[in-house]
């Protein structure tokens, strides 16, 4: 194995893309099956269907019941789960090293799913009951609306559950219809980090995955709408706090910018950060924070905090303040060594487990089309400096062309 490149790739005949990294020193393997759809290549009367999907993909096949799936899970002793967002499907598991082709057949199985109609009826209640539940959750209410509008008329703007119409009024065939234009080798990269020999896990996948059939791959993405400046207010009676959230065009996943925003955020609204010590430390807001969120094509940084609403306008004037400093003065060396220093050691930590090994490759895999390794990843880290922010925002202005929300009790501005 090449110490420079650790990894191992593979793809099979009907063009499943296999990438597994050996880890020698562990005790344990992580796999899984990324499928490259999401809410973003969902047409409007689907809305949601991806999320469906996945759900649907737990509950029964040809071989298995969903107690069987259930069951043979925890016989393994495996930490499964799956998610779903605007971009990618993911389906992975964490066992030992003598469970991993049991884990792999389980989750190939779970891949080609029936969909049983009983429990499509059931489990269309339950995502109800879920996009009812984001429905009391401010957080995701503001997630939700900075999407609608930044990216209006796109799907990046559509929420990742659908909508409590649109899931509604699908039915089982569209459901089922959609899941087979999508899950099969075109669409699907089989990922594999731990303590396996590659030739064993190349053989499984063979053996398990290589009657699969390859269709035409997902249709390509439409490109987001160009970033404008705006405002919006959402006046929700429900809940007792006013949220306020500020956005900027910001890089994409795949961007060579994308570490230097990350270490900006943190900076400015990440673990002790300006805004930790002078908004939520000054007792303006209980909490405030800021981030980036990043897709193939395009991203957002932004600001948001949660008060009372008699107390919003005191917390977007500190907010804006503290982005107005950030963006004339700058940042100095001691803050980007510390947040650096924070990144390499939560780096180090991840890369000791399948499991959170296995999370990163599926990142890098799907946005760069390639996997990195752990010093890459540090050796992008370290690369940030406070020269180099400043030249960010320069590209990536803080200070204007912003978009507004504000969501609460009040109707405010």
């Amino acid at each position: 194995m090449n110490t420079e490149n650790p990894f191992v790739e593979h793809t099979l005949p009907n063009g499943l893309r296999i990438v597994i990294e050996p880890m020698p020193h562990v005790q344990s393997v992580a796999s899984g099956f990324l499928v490259q759809t999401g809410s973003r290549d969902e047409s409007p009367d689907l809305a949601g269907v991806s999320h469906f999907v996945e759900h649907m993909c737990f509950k029964g096949t040809h071989h298995r019941t969903w107690r069987d799936i259930t069951r043979d899970f925890d016989n393994m002793g495996s930490t499964y789960n799956a998610y779903t967002s605007k971009e990618r499907t993911f389906y992975f598991g964490w066992v030992r090293p003598e469970d991993a082709e049991k884990q792999l057949e389980l989750l190939a199985d779970m891949m080609r799913s029936v969909f049983p109609p009983d429990e499509f009826e059931t489990e269309k209640k339950v995502i109800l009951e879920e996009i009812a539940m984001s429905e009391d959750q401010i957080e995701d209410r503001v997630y939700d609306l900075i999407h609608e509008k930044a990216y209006a008329g796109h799907p990046l703007g559509w929420p990742v559950l659908g909508t409590a119409q649109s899931i509604a009024a699908m039915t089982r065939d569209q459901l089922y219809a959609y899941f087979e234009s999508r899950y099969h080798p075109a669409n699907m990269i089989l990922l594999v980090a731990g303590a396996v020999d590659p030739k064993d896990a190349i053989a499984m996948a063979e053996r398990i995955c290589g009657d699969w059939t390859p269709k035409s791959p997902r249709p390509r993405r439409a490109e987001p709408p160009a970033w404008t400046e705006q405002t919006t207010t959402a006046q929700v009676d429900r809940f007792q706090q006013q949220a306020l959230l500020v956005a900027f065009a910001a890089p994409s996943a795949a961007h060579d910018d994308r570490e230097t925003a990350d270490v900006l955020a943190s900076i400015l609204g990440g673990h002790n950060s300006r805004f930790f010590w002078n908004i939520v430390q000054a007792g303006i807001a209980p909490h405030v924070a800021a981030g980036r969120l990043d897709y193939c094509d395009a991203g957002m940084m932004i600001a948001f905090g949660f008060c009372e609403p008699r107390n919003v306008e005191q917390l977007y004037e500190a907010v804006k303040a503290e982005i107005a400093r950030i963006s004339s003065q700058g940042v100095n060396d001691d803050e980007v060594q510390r947040v650096k220093n924070r990144t390499r050691t939560g780096l180090a930590t991840e890369a000791e487990s399948p499991y959170y090994r296995l999370m990163q490759l599926g990142g890098d895999v799907d946005v760069l089309g390639r996997p990195r390794t752990v010093a890459e990843r540090l050796a992008a880290v370290e690369r940030v400096t406070a020269d180099r922010i400043r030249q960010y925002m320069q590209t990536w202005p803080l200070d204007k062309n912003g978009y507004f929300a504000s969501l609460g009790p009040r109707a405010w501005p």
